[in-house]
């Protein structure tokens, strides 16, 4: 009790609406992006079109390459979002340099230095579950090879005994699921800018919150790529 008294009851709402703003908008990105079909589910039919186009294949040679390409990018921000939080840490040993430096920026709000280093926390928090979510969808990515160097043969298929259908839904499946968990850790790493401005002042944080709530949301649901993806593409004549 006595350290939430120590924080700003301004600090503690900001607070507040930024995790409800994440958590909320992740939800309704979910559930409104079915109905409606986001990027995200647009591209999961595009999967869909992959593995079934796998299943006829043999070898599988190209689809290796696809699944390993794939995996570098949250590799990548998996590595950095180590860096990162490394760096934040090493960001606690001189807080109150930081402090001051950044009391000097013009508009910014004079905090405490247990402020100051209970902001940085939650910097470190932000990058940490970004980690967890980037390994994860890495580790997904080995299922995925995993998954498509289990499909049976394309003539296997083409003879009826197994289900191509079944096959390619549930390959899939397993690549949506992983581009779900990155989509998880590159949104972290959205909301980290606005966790940022935090560093200014509450209303700053809740400001950029809202302006990242946007951004995603034209991304996700207004975007020309997204408008490209959805037209049909018509059938030769």
């Amino acid at each position: 009790m006595k350290f939430l008294s120590i924080i700003p009851w301004a600090d503690w709402l900001a607070l507040v609406c930024f995790f409800a703003l994440w958590t909320g908008y992740a939800w309704f990105a979910r559930v409104w992006g079915r109905k409606v079909g986001s990027l995200i589910q647009t591209t999961n039919r595009y999967r869909g079109y992959w593995m079934a186009q796998a299943t006829a294949r043999d070898p599988r040679m190209l689809d290796g390459v696809i699944t390993q390409t794939l995996s570098t990018t949250p590799a990548f921000f998996s590595s950095t979002s180590i860096l990162v939080i490394g760096g934040l840490f090493a960001l606690l040993g001189t807080t109150d340099k930081a402090n001051e430096l950044m009391s000097e920026i013009p508009f910014a709000q004079a905090t405490t230095l247990i402020v100051f280093e209970f902001k940085i926390l939650v910097m470190v928090a932000i990058f940490v579950y970004a980690f967890f979510r980037f390994s994860w969808c890495m580790r997904q990515y080995t299922f995925v090879a995993l998954v498509i160097g289990a499909l049976p043969p394309a003539e296997d298929f083409e003879a009826g005994k197994y289900d191509r259908r079944a096959y390619a839904e549930r390959a899939a499946a397993m690549v949506g699921a992983a581009a779900e968990t990155f989509n998880d850790g590159l949104r972290a790493y959205y909301f980290s800018f606005a966790a940022l401005a935090w560093f200014v002042s509450p209303v700053a944080m809740v400001v950029a919150t809202l302006a990242v709530v946007a951004i995603l949301y034209s991304r996700e649901f207004r975007s020309e790529v997204l408008s490209i993806l959805k037209d049909e593409i018509p059938p030769s004549t």
